[in-house]
C-alpha cells in the first residue's frame, strides 16, 4: 500500500546479501513518489569459482528466498522486484515461469524479473541477434542462452567473466567491462545484453549506446524500467540508457 513517501508505489526488492550494486542502482534511478526497500537473501558460501559452486549459490537462494520475502512483506509493498538475475533465466522460459508463479503465489504480489525485463526490452527494440556479457560460470551462461534462444533470439556472442565469488562481481573494473562489450559487438549484432545484477553496468551501458549506435541493455536498468512501466509510471530517467529515457 502506498505511503507518505511512496505515494505512487512502494517496491519491495529481493537481493542476495552479497550484492552491493543493485540497491544503489535502483536508488540512483529513483523517481518521485516511488520507494524501493530491500530484503537480503542470506548467502553463507559465496564461492563461484566453478559450475558446482554456482549451483550451490542457487541452492542457497532457493532455501532462503521465502524467509527473505516474508520479512519484506512486513513493510506492505505494492510490488516485488527480483534483484538477482541468474535464477530468473534458469531453466529457460519454463523455469522463469515457475519461479515467478511460485514467488507471486507465496507473496500475493506481482513480481518483476530480469529475464522478463530483457525479453520485453528486446521485443520493443526489435532486436534478434545478441551479444551477451555475464559475470557467470559456463553453467549459468548456458541457462541465459537457453532462455534467450527459447524466446526466439540468437545469442551470437557471449562473454562470461567467471567471477570467483559473489562479491567479486561488484569489483569488476570498468576497463574489463568495456573490453567485454567490444568482444561481443560486431556488425551482425542488433543489441548487447548484460546480466548479473551485481555487475555495475548502468552508466557504462548508457555511454556504450552512443559509441555503438545500438541498444546496450543493462539488467538493473531494464528490470527497474519493467517495474516502473508495469505499474503505469512513465517518468523519463536520464543517464541510465535508452529504455528509461525514451520508452
Amino acid at each position: 500500500m502506498v505511503d507518505v513517501l511512496g505515494w505512487r508505489s512502494v517496491f519491495g526488492v529481493l537481493a542476495p546479501s552479497t550484492n552491493t550494486v543493485v540497491e544503489p542502482d535502483y536508488y540512483r534511478m529513483s523517481v518521485p513518489g516511488v520507494t524501493a526497500h530491500v530484503s537480503r537473501i542470506h548467502i553463507r558460501d559465496q564461492k563461484l569459482a566453478s559450475n558446482e559452486d554456482f549451483e550451490g549459490l542457487l541452492e542457497q537462494i532457493r532455501a532462503e528466498i521465502e524467509a527473505s520475502c516474508e520479512r519484506l512483506l512486513t513493510c506492505d509493498p505494492d510490488y516485488l522486484v527480483m534483484g538477482m538475475s541468474a535464477e530468473t533465466f534458469w531453466g529457460g522460459i519454463e523455469g522463469n515461469r515457475q519461479f515467478t508463479e511460485h514467488l507471486e503465489g507465496f507473496s500475493g504480489k506481482r513480481l518483476a524479473t530480469g529475464a522478463d525485463a530483457v525479453r520485453r526490452a528486446l521485443d520493443l527494440f526489435g532486436s534478434r541477434r545478441l551479444g551477451v556479457v555475464t559475470p557467470y560460470q559456463p553453467i549459468a551462461d548456458d541457462n541465459v542462452r537457453l532462455f534467450l534462444s527459447e524466446c526466439g533470439y540468437d545469442v551470437v556472442k557471449l562473454e562470461g567473466l567467471k567471477c570467483p565469488s559473489a562479491v567479486d562481481i561488484a569489483r569488476v573494473p570498468e576497463a574489463t567491462l568495456r573490453a567485454a562489450i567490444r568482444a561481443v559487438d560486431g556488425p551482425d549484432i542488433d543489441a548487447i545484453v548484460q546480466v548479473g545484477t551485481n555487475l555495475s553496468m548502468v552508466r557504462l551501458a548508457d555511454e556504450a549506446e552512443r559509441w555503438l549506435d545500438k541498444p546496450v541493455i543493462a539488467i538493473n536498468a531494464a528490470t527497474w524500467w519493467h517495474a516502473l512501466r508495469t505499474n503505469g509510471i512513465t517518468d523519463q530517467i536520464h543517464a541510465s540508457g535508452t529504455l528509461l529515457r525514451e520508452y
